[in-house]
Order: structure tokens, then C-alpha cells, then sequence
């Protein structure tokens, strides 16, 4: 069933890039709403994987928006989010060459 979440600091093309590329093995495609705030992504879930996805969604950087996380994960998650989305413009960069 595809379900929809929103997530924080998801800024970019670079964001989504990673999103799609880091969320692939593990839980197929993956939509990217860069057209709305608080942003939001689409995959196929069924409910035993939402603790999975959670996770691994504050591992890249961009936790549900419905996570209550304390200050120091918010701002642990704020840090990763810019990496991933570094990386995610790199990976842009290379696809385009």
C-alpha cells in the first residue's frame, strides 16, 4: 500500500537524491514532493517497515515531522541532513557526466 510522509530538512534536489538512491534496496522507489512544506515522500510500506523507515530516515538526516526528538538529535539530524544532501548533488553531478 503507498503511503505518504512528511519529513524535515528535506531541501533539494541533492535531499531527494539521496532520499531515492539511500531508501531503494530497502523499501523500493520513492517520491519526492519538493512542491510542498513540510516536504514529503511516497513508497510502497506495509506497517511492520515504519520502524525501519523511521530510523533510517533520522540516520540520513530527515526525520518524520511527527518524531519528537530532543534538542541534540534535532540538531544531530539538522548536521546529517546537510551531508546527505551534499552527497546527493554530487551523485547529480556525476550522473550528469
Amino acid at each position: 500500500m503507498k503511503k505518504t510522509y512528511e519529513v524535515k530538512n528535506v531541501k533539494c534536489c541533492g535531499c531527494s537524491s539521496t532520499l531515492k538512491k539511500d531508501l531503494l534496496k530497502e523499501f523500493g522507489k520513492v517520491e519526492v514532493n519538493l512542491e510542498v512544506e513540510p516536504r514529503k515522500i511516497t513508497l510502497e510500506m506495509d506497517g511492520k517497515n515504519e520502524e525501519s523507515l523511521k530510523l533510517k530516515l533520522r540516520k540520513l538526516g530527515y526525520p518524520l515531522v511527527t518524531d519528537e526528538l530532543n534538542t541534540f538529535s534535532t540538531v544531530t539530524t539538522t548536521a546529517k541532513s546537510f551531508v546527505s544532501c551534499a552527497i546527493g548533488k554530487i551523485d547529480n553531478i556525476s550522473k550528469d557526466k
